[in-house]
């Protein structure tokens, strides 16, 4: 790898302990994966943030990073944490727990990073621009910036994103590189509904089918920021997908040749196999809904879909997961939702603690449905979040 004189410098020592670290970092996994350069980046987003995660071996190398005198140099923002920072006690956090979190987030902000702490940066002011360079970890949120806005990263992990962050460089190999970023299949869509649940379960049965493929959606229309998030959530984890085009949608959609690709067709076969896969169990004791977090606009057609009803099964609890940001905007959403559960701030069900009091959880999420057996031993309900809502009219 070529490094210029101040890369060098950094690399030997002459910025610091901390930048030294990420310096070192980054041109490992420059050689692994071959790259021959480092590229500027204009933002980061880092993962590694909720304690249950990253553990005490986390928290000393966070440790370590800021007694080494790393600042990030980008912009750079954090994923969800392990539990709610004003509210923890409702999601039967303990004490020991919530003290270890709380310093994993001020040792971000001591390195400069802003302590918000969401899966959906690009909804409140992280937003690359087309053609942006950025080292972005959290599988969903890269997979969107990738292609709903043509950002260029690769699949990041938090102490890479970290190190590209300090360093306002990263490694120029994989999605960096236009070449990279071809589809490799054309994916034909048959009735497709346009729920944020059906996006879902088309995510979730496009990862099945193509593993580490990039889809070139057909059949595709007027795709949201909803949309685009949910359908990223479900392919990462289904398929390690890091980047999709829609045909008359992305923006780098119309850059491609597609002729001679694989087709392969989504229709109503391959939905209920995805939804088999992930629909486990019946009755539950948490409906945790925001994974990824929970838009503005999804706030509010929860709130619609619960006005003027009342929570009558007492014995199912219900979360709201969101940013700190979209939960102060919509405050009278919340007031609504808040008669049926928590909405928690900076936090999601998938990196809580919950194996500790929940044994069955509800979802409308491919992408928790498919973390939540993994990660937080629990047997998952998939379902729309009408149809969830419902258990506790």
């Amino acid at each position: 790898m070529i490094l210029t004189d101040e890369e060098q410098a950094i690399f030997d020592g002459e910025k610091g302990a901390g930048a030294q670290k990420a310096m070192e970092l980054v041109v490992a996994l420059g050689k692994i994966y071959g790259a021959d350069s480092l590229v500027d980046i204009t933002s980061a987003h880092l993962s590694g943030a909720s304690y249950k995660t990253i553990g005490e071996g986390g928290l000393k190398y966070l440790s370590d990073m800021v007694a080494g005198g790393a600042k990030v140099s980008v912009p750079s923002t954090l994923n969800p944490v392990g539990m709610d920072r004003e509210r923890w006690k409702e999601m039967h956090i303990g004490p020991e727990f919530a003290e270890k979190q709380l310093q994993i987030i001020e040792l971000y902000g001591k390195m400069g990073i802003r302590k918000t702490c969401s899966c959906t940066p690009y909804i409140g002011d992280n937003v690359p621009g087309f053609g942006d360079h950025v080292a972005w970890a959290e599988s969903s949120a890269l997979s969107v910036v990738n292609s709903y806005f043509g950002a260029r990263t690769n699949r990041e992990g938090g102490p890479g994103a970290l190190a590209a962050a300090i360093l306002g460089k990263t490694a120029n190999y994989g999605l960096h590189l236009t070449e990279n970023r071809r589809p490799t299949v054309v994916v034909d869509v048959e009735d497709m509904g346009g729920s944020v649940f059906d996006y879902s379960v088309l995510g979730q049965a496009v990862g099945m089918a193509i593993g580490k493929g990039i889809p070139y959606f057909r059949g595709l229309k007027d795709i949201s920021i909803e949309d685009a998030k949910t359908l990223s959530a479900a392919m990462a984890p289904a398929g390690s997908v890091a980047l999709w085009h829609a045909e008359g949608c992305t923006p780098e959609a119309g850059d491609f040749d597609v002729s001679g690709l694989e087709h392969i067709s989504i229709g109503d076969a391959e939905r209920k196999a995805a939804y088999d896969k992930l629909n486990t169990v019946e009755d539950v004791q948490l409906i945790a809904l925001g994974c990824p977090h929970l838009t503005p606009k999804e706030m509010h057609d929860i709130a619609a879909l619960l006005k003027g009803k009342k929570k009558k099964n007492k014995d199912v609890e219900v979360w709201f997961c969101t940013s700190e940001s979209v939960r102060s905007q919509c405050q009278d959403d919340v007031r609504i939702m808040e008669e049926f559960g928590p909405v928690l701030a900076d936090t999601c069900m998938v990196v809580a603690p919950i194996e500790g009091t929940f044994q069955r959880t509800a979802t409308n999420s491919a992408k928790a449905g498919n973390y939540l057996p993994t990660l937080c031993s629990q047997k998952v309900k998939f379902a729309d979040i009408s149809d969830l809502l419902k258990v506790i009219e």
